[in-house]
């Protein structure tokens, strides 16, 4: 956490989290004790009115989310939007993104990329949500439950075909993992357990990589077979 970040929620009024327990936590590790107000995705708009009205009243508050960070496939977005048509003035304080880590933990070229969350939760959704990238240069960037992350990979292996991906587990923390393969092969328990969260990235389609390897088999088929014969027993 940088230090930025301590002095804002040192320095607020009150805390808005999306759960209690989780954040008195941190609060504890701070040694800060703040009033908390709940805010997460079954918020409806009149209790997030009611917080903002205290904002206009002139109090400074802080959002926060249990991991992650607030409005990106996180609760807060609905709240910051809200601020906005109000206008009450909204600042971002930078941290750790697994997004932004996981591409640079995977080594895969990241010059462009697609970070597309959470896909659904059925098959059919999922190929649906990746089709529009089965051609595509982009490295993908996705986030998964420690339960389907392997159902996810095998139908990514059916929609893209043959394509590198590294599973982030763990970032920044303790048990960080950084796991690298080739779909369609997908991890047992023992490689990659199923337990903390999940960052995957998958490289998107690299046509000079296609092209060495299909040079290198067209150089194959080239030779004689006494020449493929000499090649293999080298």
């Amino acid at each position: 956490m940088s230090p930025r970040s301590v002095v804002a929620l040192k320095e607020a009024d009150f805390w808005i989290v999306e759960d209690t327990r989780i954040s008195s936590k941190l609060g504890y590790v701070l040694e800060v004790r703040k009033h908390m107000k709940v805010a997460h995705d079954h918020s409806q708009d009149g209790a997030l009115n009611r917080i903002l009205d205290e904002i206009e009243e002139g109090k400074h508050a802080v959002l926060m989310t249990d991991g992650g960070a607030p409005a990106v496939s996180d609760p807060g977005s609905r709240l910051v939007d809200l601020a906005h048509e109000r206008g009450i003035e909204v600042d971002a304080i930078p941290g750790p993104s697994a997004v932004i880590n996981s591409l640079m933990l995977s080594g895969f070229f990241a010059q462009r990329f697609a970070f597309l969350g959470f896909l659904g939760r059925t098959p059919g959704d999922i190929k649906k949500e990746l089709l529009p990238f089965v051609d595509s240069p982009y490295s993908l960037v996705l986030f998964e439950s420690p339960h389907r992350f392997r159902k996810l990979l095998e139908v990514a292996g059916q929609v893209l075909g043959e394509r590198r991906y590294a599973i982030c587990r763990e970032i920044t923390k303790a048990n960080q993992q950084v796991f690298r393969n080739i779909l369609p092969t997908i991890p047992n328990e023992a490689e990659v357990i199923g337990k903390g969260e999940f960052t995957i990235v998958i490289e998107g389609r690299r046509k000079s990589r296609e092209r060495a390897s299909q040079d290198f088999v067209g150089q194959w088929n080239s030779h004689s077979e006494q020449e493929q014969e000499d090649l293999s027993d080298e």
